[in-house]
């Protein structure tokens, strides 16, 4: 038995709680923002599991982030904020990359994995504090679903780069398609996080079961943790209600700067 195998099959049950709670905490922040869960999932498992190879971090990761995702979709349908006309195309799109991602991922170190998902964090995290620091309210929080009209064409083409990404970092392609939904396509910021959910919930299956297929899976971490991201994304969808646009979008810059700094300094890359 490896270490790897040692550490997940001999969880005790403190242990196996504390995912579940870790499940909970990244869950609900990760439907609040639209981002699935896994920019968080990702670096913990890499400093926590450090037999894992790369692969098998993103391999978990996806698969919490799929399991947070159909949680927060339920939630969002209830609140009627889906566009599904963008999310069924946006989903076909994110299909051919997802596949390519997760192949992919099986060529990246750990030093390697932490530098470009921290550097990808920190300019996405730069890109959406500049447009709320400087735009304020937009006018589209006020667009009502049938309101919205959008370019099927710019959606598609940036969800095929969210299905690469999405399996290579294990992170869902929340980041991306919020900020692409929001400041790109004109969506209310609400209505953007839960399109964006519910394209997660769909397009990761595709990465899961690569990630599956080429047995990147850890399941007892997987399933600890999914079972806490499911309770947290009920958790998440209801605060949504509650939030002004400006306030999640601040949520997601320094949160999403914080850890993409962190990830950086401690890839090693920097001396």
């Amino acid at each position: 038995m490896d270490g790897a195998s040692g550490v997940i099959l001999g969880m005790s049950l403190g242990m196996l709680l504390q995912f579940i709670v870790l499940g909970i905490g990244v869950g609900a922040f990760g439907t609040l923002i639209g981002a699935g869960g896994g920019l968080v999932f990702v670096p913990v498992f890499l400093y926590t599991f450090t037999d894992w190879s790369p692969a098998m971090v993103v391999g978990t990761s996806l698969t919490i982030v799929m399991f947070n995702a159909m949680s927060a979709s339920t939630a969002f349908i209830k609140q009627k904020k889906i566009l599904y006309s963008a999310a069924i195309w946006f989903t076909l799109a994110t299909i051919p990359g997802s596949y390519l991602g997760a192949v992919a991922s099986e060529s990246f170190d750990i030093a390697m994995l932490k530098f470009w998902f921290g550097l990808f964090l920190l300019c996405m995290s730069t890109f959406i504090g500049y447009k709320n620091f400087t735009k304020g309210q937009r006018k589209e929080e006020s667009l009502q679903l049938h309101e919205l009209t959008y370019s099927k064409t710019i959606g598609c083409l940036i969800s095929v780069v969210v299905g690469f990404i999405s399996s290579v970092f294990g992170i869902g392609g929340g980041l991306i398609h919020v900020a692409a939904l929001v400041y790109l396509l004109g969506f209310p910021t609400h209505v953007a996080t839960a399109t964006s959910q519910f394209i997660l919930f769909l397009s990761t299956i595709s990465g899961v079961a690569t990630h599956f297929y080429l047995g990147h899976i850890q399941w007892n971490i997987a399933i600890a943790c999914g079972i806490g991201a499911v309770i947290g994304a009920q958790l998440g969808a209801a605060l949504a209600k509650r939030l002004k646009a400006t306030s999640i979008l601040m949520v997601f810059s320094v949160g999403v700067g914080l850890l993409a700094l962190q990830l950086i300094w401690s890839s090693g890359k920097l001396w």
